[in-house]
């Protein structure tokens, strides 16, 4: 089960981004409703910024990680439309980037080498 704002890494239209339910969804649902973010590049490290298309609906196969209760209570809202994540989930978010990156890679190179 998720909760309402929940706060966890998901991989939506092929991008690594932050998400918070929009909703609470039971173990059933093969969809989730959320909010997307993305980081706001040249804020405080952890900042993220709502999408251009900031509520969608994301297949629970695409969820990366689901971050603990703890770092969901001190994510903090600086206003409409952000999220300022906790030092440990922002690294983690980072980790999970470097390595989507890495596996896109890893697949390039693999079909590039067979054609």
């Amino acid at each position: 089960m998720m909760r309402d704002g929940s706060i966890g890494v998901a991989l939506v239209s092929r991008q690594v981004m932050v998400f918070q339910t929009a909703r609470s969804h039971t173990r059933r649902d093969r969809f989730l409703d959320v909010y997307t973010f993305v980081p706001f590049v040249g804020a405080d490290p952890g900042v993220f910024l709502a999408t251009q298309v900031p509520k969608a609906r994301i297949t629970t196969s695409d969820i990366l990680t689901v971050f603990p209760p703890a770092d969901v209570l001190r994510t903090r809202a600086p206003s409409a439309g952000m999220l300022k994540l906790p030092e440990e989930a922002f690294t983690e978010f980072n980790q999970i980037c470097e390595r989507t990156q890495e596996r896109y890679e890893r697949m390039w190179n693999a079909w590039a080498m067979s054609h």
